[in-house]
């Protein structure tokens, strides 16, 4: 049977999306078949369905780098028919078709049981930004960033890694503060946890010395350039910050003295090519102790055939927190 999907084609230098029907025989191989209950956007997804050359390799595409849904048939001992599971990065929606579609077919090692304490729309509010932000806040308390230690800077606070960084860490009793260039955002990141909001300005005026004054515990950094070179000399003595993102820019301008005179980690964090073990044991913390307060707060949830105009938000910067993509509707 013919199931929706979110196509992207090019044609010439022209590329386009839309609502259409694929059927199972169209789908790439994979041990597992899934139908596909949820989805979700994230700036990644917009890169794909503008085509972007280091995402899409080839046309047509299915983007969505986020799946939750139902075992629908399994070659795999590890997966029953029925069985609900999770698939957040790997390929999927990259060189493999995506997760905005009714089905997806994928290699058994993507697929993830969903953990205990999660359905499966709160897997894809969370999703690969909760799974990014889940692995800051893991950096951070490997290299001993605890709630004691001082306040926490989350960058990028507004968009999807940064929000949930800033509710996890707050449950987790962290002094959160919030970095944002969103003024109307102020009392939402307050919501979430945080603590103390800066605005750029503010943050600028720090001040640009190689080494800065000594006022942050720890940081999850989701902009990077300035804004992670800022912060990385803003660090308390063996401070740690756990970067994760590029929308500020792929340089990072700073000297070696945050390393070699206050000893401070720079911890790098890829949630595509996770190993399997320390996933698992990441989405077991989400679904439980780190689990999120209030995941409504945090999320909008739409169906596929308003894709279109959710990129266009996400691509003017106007998504705040996650937006959960149904493939079948809002049925």
């Amino acid at each position: 049977m013919p199931f929706p999907a979110w196509i992207i084609e090019k044609q010439g230098d022209s590329v386009a999306g839309r609502l259409a029907q694929l059927t199972h025989e169209e789908l790439p191989p994979g041990e597992v078949l899934i139908r596909v209950e949820a989805s979700s956007l994230n700036y990644k997804d917009a890169l794909a369905a503008a085509g972007h050359p280091g995402v899409v390799r080839k046309f047509p595409h299915v983007p969505g780098i986020d799946a939750a849904g139902r075992v629908e048939a399994s070659d795999s001992p590890e997966f029953s028919v029925g069985d609900c599971v999770l698939v957040t990065g790997r390929e999927l929606g990259v060189s493999h078709y995506g997760g905005w579609a009714g089905y997806i077919r994928v290699p058994a090692d993507w697929a993830v049981p969903l953990p205990a304490g999660l359905s499966l729309r709160e897997a894809m509010a969370l999703g690969t930004a909760g799974f990014t932000a889940g692995q800051c806040v893991d950096a951070l308390v490997r290299h001993d960033v605890s709630p004691a230690a001082g306040p926490v800077l989350v960058t990028g606070a507004t968009g999807g890694v940064g929000s949930l960084a800033v509710a996890i860490l707050a449950k987790l009793g962290y002094r959160v503060a919030a970095l944002t260039g969103k003024a109307e955002s102020h009392e939402w990141l307050r919501a979430l946890g945080a603590s103390e909001i800066l605005s750029r300005e503010e943050f600028t005026a720090l001040g640009d010395r190689p080494l800065l004054k000594a006022q942050f515990a720890g940081g999850v950094d989701t902009v990077g350039g300035e804004t992670l070179s800022r912060l990385m000399r803003s660090l308390e003595y063996r401070g740690c910050v756990a970067a994760c993102g590029m929308v500020g820019g792929d340089e990072l301008r700073v000297s070696v003295f945050p390393f070699i005179l206050r000893g401070v980690t720079l911890v790098g964090i890829d949630s595509a090519a996770c190993p399997r073990e320390p996933r698992l044991e990441i989405w077991r913390k989400l679904a439980g102790e780190w689990k999120p307060d209030g995941l409504d707060r945090l999320t909008e949830t739409v169906p596929l055939a308003e894709i279109e105009s959710q990129l266009a938000k996400i691509r003017r910067g106007g998504i705040q927190g996650r937006v959960v993509v149904l493939p079948w509707g809002t049925e």
